[in-house]
């Protein structure tokens, strides 16, 4: 395989010619590229503090209706942004983005090529779902500009839409939404804080008022909304006619909302994100269980998720060993941070560098990488309020949101440098407590016994994100024990992220059979 360095330097090449038409790259010219963005007047328009963000998507003879979606792309086929912090934007005042602003994939404005762009601007300002996309947030219309090698650009944008208030979804004859006011995370946050989260009803449940039902905690990847239930009970879908068949165990499947204030909470308590843990412990389930006829112990709940939610199942049994009777977990997130991606948090001192070469966070099927850590941080720094990473909203930003302290100035710790790359020892033991691995070694005594015979865990042993390095470790950290703990670990040669090896009726049955539940 090529040296990492030298994929870094041909993703470099083929960000820096996206315009393509050129054939190749363009001469450096002196010129300007500046963005003018302005609030709306009106007295509708109530001060704004966030993060402005410019999008600007190559348009290559086709259409580009909202480039703003495609804010947080990576890789060869990154679509640059630029961005800002504001603080109280008032009505009419106008928001410069220029060469002293935070750019990717270039390192300046003025590196950006020249071609046909749709641009547009949007002004984050959410605060409990942190994206581009989240409800107040506001946005320009799109505008579509010419950037020429020696010519200067002035693009002036104005913020006149807004992303409506979130609606819970109309209830369906499956699918019932519920928003939970949440007690624990409205005092942690000191303002009112919701959970949110939507209940697939089994077959029947309408018809057996007195019947009571085990529940499955269902948790996707990274930010997958509760509405995801829609599309698992769309007609015609492999997940409708299996959790419709006669013969499926009929359960409630709940499907968790992973939006947060720091982007996905991963359910579970922390320093910056609050009580996530307790709060669906505690409040949304005895919730769920009450309203839904759920049968409301311990040994009828299981729980299961793929990427993120594969770490989020095997977290929350672990934490709340005597809340669950079970976890299935595909393709977690780094279970052991001595392998965090590619990262050793307790031996390394780079989390760019590995080896002397840039460390990859990303791959192909052929083992080709597709981006490197240093090139992904890169992109979380523009979106991150402060220009930082911890505060993107995105994956690296999220696990450090989660896993991390919190400072003084209420921001989240960064675990490393985001110029330098450089490791700071002094808040590792902090992300001790949510190593996997190390939370079992240290605590074995007490979890074992509990959790003996219900974890099943499956993972590509060519995983995207060498997400299989971490399942290894923790595997022969669990064939090491005497006396033998049953744990179900299984791996996908030649596998990639995602790879799930069962149909949606074999784990409803498996599931059904741990819980007891009957057609």
């Amino acid at each position: 395989m090529e040296p990492v360095t030298r994929r870094l330097v041909l993703l470099i090449l083929v960000s820096a010619s996206i315009c393509g038409a050129a054939g190749g790259l363009w001469a450096q010219e002196e010129r300007s590229l500046r963005f003018e963005v302005t609030a709306p007047p009106g007295d509708e328009w109530s001060s704004m503090t966030g993060r402005l963000i410019i999008v600007m998507a190559p348009v290559f003879g086709r259409q580009t209706p909202e480039p703003r979606r495609r804010i947080g792309s990576v890789g060869v086929d990154a679509t640059p942004i630029a961005a800002v912090d504001v603080n109280q934007l008032t009505s009419g005042q106008t928001v410069v983005i220029d060469e002293t602003s935070a750019t990717f994939p270039f390192e300046r404005l003025s590196d950006w090529p020249p071609a046909e762009y749709d641009v547009q601007a949007v002004l984050d300002v959410s605060r409990d779902i942190r994206m581009p996309g989240a409800p107040g947030n506001w946005y320009s219309q799109p505008q579509r500009v010419l950037v020429e090698a020696n010519r200067d650009l002035a693009v002036f944008l104005a913020l006149t839409e807004q992303v409506p208030p979130e609606q819970i979804p109309a209830d369906t004859e499956y699918v019932r939404y519920v928003q939970l006011p949440s007690e624990r995370l409205s005092t942690y946050h000191v303002r009112p804080v919701v959970l949110r989260a939507a209940v697939i009803l089994p077959y029947g449940f309408d018809r057996e008022p007195l019947r009571r039902y085990p529940i499955r905690l269902s948790v996707g990847g990274y930010g997958r909304r509760y509405t995801a239930a829609a599309r698992l009970m769309r007609a015609g879908s492999s997940f409708r006619r299996a959790w419709l068949a006669d013969d499926t165990p009929r359960m409630l499947q709940v499907v968790l909302d992973g939006v947060g204030p720091n982007g996905d909470p991963y359910q579970v308590n922390s320093s910056n994100n609050g009580p996530y843990g307790d709060a669906l412990v505690e409040e949304l389930i005895p919730y769920i269980e009450s309203r839904f006829r759920g049968l409301g112990v311990p040994k009828a709940r299981v729980i299961d998720g793929v990427s993120t939610g594969g770490w989020v199942a095997l977290a929350l049994h672990v934490f709340y060993p005597d809340t669950f009777n079970g976890a299935w977990s595909y393709c977690p997130d780094s279970v052991d941070f001595r392998a965090l991606q590619r990262i050793n948090i307790y031996d390394d001192t780079d989390a760019y560098v590995e080896d002397g070469s840039e460390r990859p966070s990303r791959r192909g099927p052929d083992g080709a990488i597709r981006f490197t850590m240093r090139h992904e941080i890169r992109m979380e720094n523009v979106l991150g309020r402060g220009d930082t990473w911890t505060q993107s909203g995105r994956q690296w930003g999220a696990w450090n949101a989660v896993y991390g302290p919190r400072g003084d100035d209420g921001r989240p710790v960064p675990l490393w440098d985001q110029t330098t790359g450089l490791i700071d020892r002094n808040v590792i033991s902090h992300w001790e407590q949510y190593d996997l691995r190390l939370v079992l070694a240290q605590n074995w005594a007490t979890l074992a016994p509990k959790l003996d015979g219900k974890l099943n865990v499956w993972v590509g042993e060519m995983d995207d994100y060498y997400l299989n390095d971490s399942v290894h470790l923790l595997d022969a950290f669990l064939r090491s024990r005497d006396p033998t703990f049953n744990a179900r670990i299984a791996y996908g040669p030649g596998k990639g992220h995602c790879w799930v090896p069962h149909s949606p009726e074999e784990l409803l049955k498996e599931m059904g059979t741990r819980v007891g539940a009957k057609p």
